[in-house]
């Protein structure tokens, strides 16, 4: 299969839902491939990693959109995106980053232990009171949707109230993340980035009345200074940042869609393997001090992000191939992450892989803000449920978004079997589970 024909098959629904066989059809013609004029795709990981911590590559800017989106600007969803750190380069994404990485620090990172653990014990015993009598749960809906929302809606001083609103007007809006994206599928993601827009436009003027200790009254000072005359300032040196108006709704929004959607779907995509793989499952029931690892392989296995785009500004040679400069690279997040350079065997899941340094949340500048964050739900998370839910099963063919950037799950049914109580630990049986010379060690 030549690369034009692999990737239409990655692009196609099909493709979509199950793109690691295409994967291996690209990465057969090296680990970066032309598939078109100055447009390349790149399948392995060390050429990956590379290219995202390259000072010549970039994210599409305003000018690169004028030539390859005519008309973007009509689009709030695509003007929103454009206007966050998501989609700019430095000086500017390097000033909105700054801005908000306070509220990511280690320390207080490492703080949310409680509130997350407490979070999630109160979701199961949702999950026990709605399948006590052996009826389905669906896992997205009752675990991996409000775990990570709540998080995020603390962070930025979200009504508690409010936190249902978000799943639907995210999946409409993150359409835009799509590789391609159709006028239908354009004018959704548009619907949802006017309802964010408007939410947070509120939410901005609650926190100017009355400030409070969380992200978002952050941001607003932010913008607004110490005092009224300096709202209109957009720009105020390295010791006085500023965002503008249309940075302070944007970053507020990408904050927010970025905070859930991608743990929604690590949570998702790592409870269906871990279910797919009981052996390595009772190891984490019977030792929870093994989740980080597995949450490394849990990443590599079935990245809940599998592309994100590059554009160079000066000539470099990648995987063998010379780059022009203009070139447009799709960095295959999901193909790198299953490289066989980098992980011998990658399409088995194996928690005990010697550190695994997956790809799922980038590299270089933009790395994932809230990935240190992410991680620390998916570690909470994933020994809690396997303890408390011991009987935990699937329920039928969970249903996956026809998505490709963002991979996960529309629905996920579970039977949830009987509990073992909150602290409970799992019976001695479970260890079994784990492989020779794994227990006490981390692996």
């Amino acid at each position: 299969m030549d690369p034009a024909d692999a990737l239409a098959l990655l692009m196609s629904p099909a493709g979509r839902v199950d793109p690691y066989p295409t994967y291996e059809q690209l990465r057969a013609h090296g680990p970066v491939v032309q598939a078109g004029p100055v447009f390349y795709l790149v399948t392995g990981y060390a050429e990956a990693d590379e290219i995202l911590r390259d000072a010549r590559f970039g994210v599409m800017d305003d000018d690169l959109r004028d030539q390859f989106m005519p008309g973007w600007r009509e689009s709030p969803a695509v003007l929103s995106i454009s206007r966050s750190m998501l989609r700019t380069n430095p000086p500017d994404h390097s000033r909105m980053r700054r801005l908000a990485a306070g509220a990511f620090t280690p320390r207080r990172i490492n703080a949310m232990r409680d509130v997350i653990e407490a979070q999630a014990d109160e979701l199961v015993d949702g999950m026990l009171a709605a399948g006590r009598d052996g009826a389905p749960v669906d896992f997205m809906a009752d675990f991996a949707y409000p775990l990570p929302v709540g998080v995020i809606c603390a962070l930025l001083g979200v009504p508690a109230a409010d936190r249902p609103l978000f799943r639907r007007w995210a999946a409409d809006l993150t359409g835009v993340l799509e590789p391609e994206i159709t006028p239908e599928e354009l004018a959704v993601a548009d619907r949802g980035a006017v309802e964010l827009r408007d939410y947070f436009t509120e939410l901005v003027r609650a926190r100017r009345r009355a400030p409070g200790d969380d992200l978002t009254s952050a941001l607003v000072q932010a913008h607004d200074g110490p005092d009224p005359a300096a709202a209109d300032r957009t720009r105020a040196g390295a010791d006085g940042a500023r965002l503008s108006a249309d940075e302070l709704l944007a970053n507020l929004i990408v904050l927010l869609v970025a905070g859930f959607e991608t743990t929604t779907n690590l949570l998702g995509n790592g409870l269906v393997a871990l279910l797919d793989h009981p052996r390595e499952a009772a190891a984490l029931r019977t030792h929870p001090e093994f989740a980080p690892a597995y949450v490394e392989e849990l990443l590599r296995y079935d990245s809940p992000v599998q592309l994100t785009s590059r554009m160079s500004t000066a000539p470099s040679r990648h995987g063998g191939l010379d780059l022009p400069a203009a070139s447009w690279l799709i960095v295959m997040l999901g193909a790198a992450n299953r490289d066989p350079r980098r992980y011998p065997e990658p399409a088995r899941f194996d928690p005990w892989r010697p550190q695994p340094h997956p790809l799922s949340f980038g590299a270089g500048p933009h790395y994932c803000l809230g990935a240190a964050l992410a991680r620390l739900e998916a570690q909470v998370a994933f020994p809690l449920l396997l303890r408390r839910l011991p009987g935990l099963a699937l329920a039928g063919t969970p249903e996956r978004r026809v998505r490709l950037t963002l991979r996960g799950y529309a629905t996920l049914p579970v039977t949830v079997g009987g509990p073992a109580g909150r602290g409970a630990s799992a019976g001695a049986g479970a260890d079994r589970g784990t492989p020779a010379g794994a227990a006490g060690a981390t692996p």
